[in-house]
């Protein structure tokens, strides 16, 4: 899941101390343009300058002006108004990374000018917000007060092995977990790897269709591609044909024994593990769907293996899916945060360092919250009711650390931006 506080895009950036802001003397040197742009900025986010005095016509054309108020008005909802530019860290004469001052946090953003006069802005790019004075306890009550169910888990690993709980609630509470269930055919393929049963480089033809799947969408299914290509879009972009492809490669049984030997709170509750397609096909069918929610676990496999031509990609009806939760209770993925912890606890064991890479691919959260660490995995999965975040982080003391969290609602869709929010605060808060 890609979920940064995105403006618009910008320039590439290379680095370059922060330096203090303030306006240059106008009495012996002109005041560089880029210096006045960032000066206007928290005019222009309180909406005391017209935006098309500030941005280029490019800009505006891609991004309308009520679309910049909305995401303006949006922040001064969340972090009051924005007060002043605190920090400054060039990027050349045309651009730089600034922090900015909310009555209620700081943020950071890439601003990006125009070459010429009148030197406009063309890009914009908010990257994070830190909030004042932000506590354990505070991120605690904003989780007690989701609507649905929510849980989450924030656990130290030692070099021994053992695992802590710094913070946490509802922890062996049962979630569906989207495609964060991924992590699990991750866990299976490393440990194949590990094992001399297969190699990242092995190659094997997709053929398999799905939706949601950015990364192969529109390819020719026999297209033939790595293990670690197949994996890295799976964790990455959340491809769901990768996914499938991979799990057909690997084998159900394999993936499923591998949950058990990871350990699972509830296996009765996670098995059996459908593939993507089989999920969607159940959810779109409404005769299958009632027979598979009705079943023993062993009637479901029946009906996965005697109905499979009915649960083909073909078979999906989107329009059956509908714009709200379905099934989120009954076919889905499911684990507790302590589950999923274990199960990144058990990835990194293997010491597979391309699984690791894997995760560190999309790591799920603004530049400025992953920056904080040395090594930060993700892998993160929604769906309509569904939301879930996990993150596999070392700190630069050396820590090993298990962020997880997981929030549902059966009634309605849950709102993605604030529990992403909410979730890069909690990675925040045990930062090193």
């Amino acid at each position: 899941m890609k979920r940064f506080l995105l403006l618009f895009p910008l320039a590439a950036m290379c680095a370059s101390p922060v330096v203090a802001f303030s306006p240059e003397p106008t009495t012996a040197t002109a005041v560089k343009p880029l210096d006045q742009r960032i000066e206007q900025l928290p005019a222009v986010l309180s909406g005391a300058i017209k935006y098309e005095d500030y941005f280029s016509p490019s800009f505006l054309a891609a991004v309308p002006a009520i679309q910049i108020k909305a995401i303006s008005d949006q922040f001064v909802a969340q972090y009051g108004k924005p007060l002043k530019v605190v920090g400054v860290d060039p990027k050349g004469p045309d651009s730089a990374t600034v922090k900015i001052e909310f009555e209620k946090a700081i943020a950071t953003a890439v601003i990006t000018i125009e070459q010429a006069s009148p030197e406009k802005v063309v890009g914009l790019l908010v990257t994070g917000f830190d909030l004042k004075g932000d506590t354990p306890a505070k991120i605690d009550a904003a989780f007690s007060q989701l609507p649905g169910k929510s849980g989450y888990l924030v656990e130290k690993i030692g070099i021994d092995g053992k695992r802590t709980q710094i913070a946490g609630r509802s922890t062996g509470q049962q979630f569906a977990i989207a495609s964060t269930f991924k992590l699990y055919v991750l866990a299976e393929l490393a440990s194949q790897v590990q094992a001399g049963r297969r190699s990242w480089s092995d190659v094997v033809p997709i053929l398999s269709t799905s939706h949601s799947s950015t990364a192969t969408s529109n390819w020719p299914r026999n297209t033939p591609v790595t293990l670690q290509t197949l994996a890295t879009w799976m964790i990455s972009s959340s491809d769901n044909s990768a996914t499938d492809a991979l799990m057909r490669v690997l084998g159900r049984d394999a993936v499923e024994k591998k949950l058990a030997t990871i350990g699972h709170s509830d296996p009765d509750k996670a098995l059996p593990m459908l593939n993507t397609v089989e999920a969607f096909a159940l959810k779109s069918n409404p005769d299958l769907r009632l027979r598979f929610q009705k079943a023993t676990e062993a009637e479901q496999r029946n009906l996965l293996e005697n109905e499979a031509a009915a649960l083909a990609f073909d078979k999906i009806i989107p329009s059956n899916l509908g714009s709200g939760p379905v099934a989120i209770d009954s076919i889905e993925w499911f684990a507790s945060p302590s589950d999923i912890a274990t199960l990144m606890h058990n990835i990194r064991q293997t010491g597979s360092q391309t699984a690791l890479d894997v995760m560190a691919v999309n790591k799920g959260v603004s530049p400025v919250s992953a920056e904080k660490w040395q090594y930060l995995g993700y892998k993160g999965g929604s769906e309509p009711g569904v939301i879930s975040m996990s993150f596999l982080a070392q700190s630069k003391a050396g820590d090993w650390y298990a962020i997880t969290g997981s929030w549902n609602d059966i009634s309605k869709d849950v709102n993605n931006e604030l529990f992403v929010a909410l979730m890069a605060r909690l990675l925040d808060s045990v930062a090193g």
